[in-house]
């Protein structure tokens, strides 16, 4: 039996995810879902904007030693990165 063909060179590499670092992610959307509607995030005005200043937000809570949010439990970075998330994404539709 000869191998099978899989055209996927050049191709994102989404294996190369961290699948700890993308669970985490997926916390934080999962517990914005709950509060507010899920993919809520692309319906707020001036979202870029925002979701850079609360990812700063998130990132100097961590600086300053506060590893997790108050309110979700979830840790500033997991938020941070999601804030970024969604900005690369709203650029990208731009």
């Amino acid at each position: 039996m000869s191998e099978g063909v899989k055209h996927d060179d050049g191709k994102p590499r989404c294996d190369l995810l961290p699948a700890g670092a993308m669970l985490a992610v997926s916390n934080v959307l999962g517990f914005g879902a709950r509060k507010y509607a899920p993919n809520n995030w692309r319906l707020v005005p001036d979202a870029k904007e925002r979701y850079i200043a609360a990812a700063l937000r998130h990132l100097f809570a961590h600086m300053m030693g506060e590893k997790h949010d108050q309110e979700s439990g979830l840790t500033h970075l997991s938020h941070a990165a999601t804030c970024l998330l969604f900005v690369i994404d709203l650029e990208n539709d731009a």
